[in-house]
């Protein structure tokens, strides 16, 4: 008897239908064709040993399975249930008439037991879209796919429950996606800017950082506070939107990072991964290409600690995702794009021994060494940074001092404030949400500047031997920061504090 079973596969952060079409002839072999990887291949005996834990087992006959379409290789464990439960419909075990309405996916252990699998959601989201009922799947990833509103969405713990639903033996409730969720912004209370002390000038520059989504280095010596600031700069970001939460969730769907019993993910990714990274870590890859740690960021920040240390190699990867917000991997017979709309925040020594500039200590290193350890970041790499600040130590009496600096809450209503601004300016350009997407037209048509401005930017670039390349950037800045203070016009002050903003393109800066 020839039956059809339905299951999915995940290519970049998008799903297909995969067709699973099961008959049992005369014979004695196992058969699957379609191009199945060798997870696929494996799941015979998985499958064998499930269905005799529970009674059954796979009919003594010739088996042939057809994944389709057949073109596209079918990778990973997640079609065991749907292959368990094509040959159990196939051999008249288990009536057929529900199977056309759901779509299967999950692993099964030797026992019968079903294991949380990868990509779930975009799984169910295509789905909902190609018309299915529901979803049957594992306990642990119901939450994530329940997500996906108006779509019956069914968790199992055993295969056992998974036949009983079908045959109709036992009443199941699907599981329904908590609203309330997306209302509560996620707080941690060990991570504060109340708990900062000094470092006013750097905080300011952060709150800038978050209102334009601009990207930003900090540069100070050792134990400045460059670390500790960047780790709390998520907690005065604008909460994530439905549509934003969505977006990264499925990201991290795709790569298996979702907890389980986990839904959406609704605080903004913070990921620091370290200095050794590969490049194909940072960007994604792979024979089989997975998202890397900068569309893990997507939405979120990046934060990459001792800059300079990273391989001139990984960090010439960045310079496109941050450019274009989004990363193509290409493979010989196909090509994935992930999303990388992150904001860059870098930290870094002004010298190898970590003390040029610092008020106290003596700077060691020897005549040219300064100048060499900046040049480990190439210009166009810091043409893609908008923000650079140096970060002073904080004097003793500063940090003895037991008064609280302004909460993270205080400073976040001014940063959604600003973006709300933002966003109502963009609405008519799809793709843009802040101040750092500007484009050339649109930073000419919404950073109109007066004859002072131009004057103040023209002094500041003869005086401080400023770059060309911060021309466009310093204006970028100053437009947010009249946002911040609700000015719909650009004024000299907003100009005169975006030109502190850009430490590094100052000649001699290190020399």
């Amino acid at each position: 008897m020839l039956v059809k079973i339905f299951g999915g596969a995940v290519y970049g952060i998008n799903a297909l239908t995969i067709t699973i079409e099961v008959n049992i002839l005369w014979g004695a072999k196992f058969i699957i064709v379609g191009l199945p990887d060798n997870a696929v291949k494996e799941s015979q005996q998985r499958i064998d040993s499930a269905l005799r834990e529970i009674g059954l087992k796979i009919p003594g006959k010739r088996v042939i399975i057809n994944m389709a379409p057949a073109d596209v290789k079918k990778e990973g464990s997640s079609f065991d249930l749907p292959l368990a439960i094509g040959i159990l419909a196939a051999n008249d075990q288990l009536p057929n008439a529900q199977l056309d309405k759901y779509l299967i996916m999950g692993e099964l252990s030797l026992d019968g037991s079903l294991q949380a699998v990868k990509g779930v959601l975009p799984i169910a989201i295509h789905a909902k879209k190609e018309g299915f009922k529901g979803i049957l799947l594992p306990y642990q990833n119901a939450n994530e796919a329940a997500v996906v509103q108006g779509f019956e969405v069914y968790g199992f713990h055993h295969l056992s429950e998974v036949i009983a639903f079908l045959k109709q033996e036992k009443d199941f409730s699907p599981i329904s996606f908590d609203q309330q969720v997306m209302t509560a912004f996620p707080d941690d209370d060990l991570l504060d800017f109340k708990d900062v002390k000094g470092q006013e000038s750097v905080k300011r520059a952060m709150e800038v950082a978050a209102a334009g989504g601009h990207n930003m280095i900090m540069i100070g010596s050792p134990g400045s506070g460059k670390t500790m600031l960047a780790r709390r700069l998520p907690t005065i970001l604008p909460p994530m939107t439905i549509e934003e939460a969505l977006e990264t969730t499925k990201i991290h769907s795709v790569a298996g990072k979702i907890q389980n019993n986990h839904s959406l993910i609704i605080s903004r990714p913070f990921r620091s991964p370290h200095h050794t990274i590969s490049d194909v870590a940072l960007v994604g890859g792979g024979s089989w290409p997975q998202p890397g740690e900068i569309s893990l960021a997507h939405h979120g920040i990046l934060f990459l600690d001792e800059l300079p240390e990273f391989r001139r190699a990984v960090l010439e990867v960045l310079r496109q995702p941050l450019e274009d917000r989004k990363i193509t991997i290409s493979r010989s017979k196909f090509s994935v794009e992930y999303p990388a709309n992150i904001m860059l925040i870098a930290s870094m020594n002004p010298c190898p021994c970590g003390y040029y500039n610092h008020p106290t200590k003596e700077c060691n290193c020897p005549p040219g060494a300064v100048q060499k350890y900046l040049s480990k970041i190439s210009g166009p790499l810091l043409d893609r940074i908008d923000i650079h600040i140096e970060v002073i130590p904080v004097e003793l009496d500063k940090i003895t001092n037991s008064s609280d600096s302004e909460p993270s809450s205080v400073v976040r209503a001014r940063v959604i404030a600003a973006r709300a601004i933002q966003t109502q300016r963009f609405q008519s350009y799809p793709g843009i949400y802040c101040n750092a997407q500007m484009t050339s037209p649109l930073l000419k048509k919404y950073c109109p500047l007066d004859d002072k401005c131009v004057a103040l930017l023209k002094i500041a670039m003869q005086r401080f031997g400023l770059s060309a390349r911060a021309y466009d950037r310093i204006i970028k800045l100053s437009r947010t920061i009249a946002d911040l203070d609700h000015n719909e016009k650009i004024t000299p002050q907003y100009i005169a504090e975006a030109i502190q903003y850009r430490s590094l393109d100052k000649d001699g800066w290190g020399g």
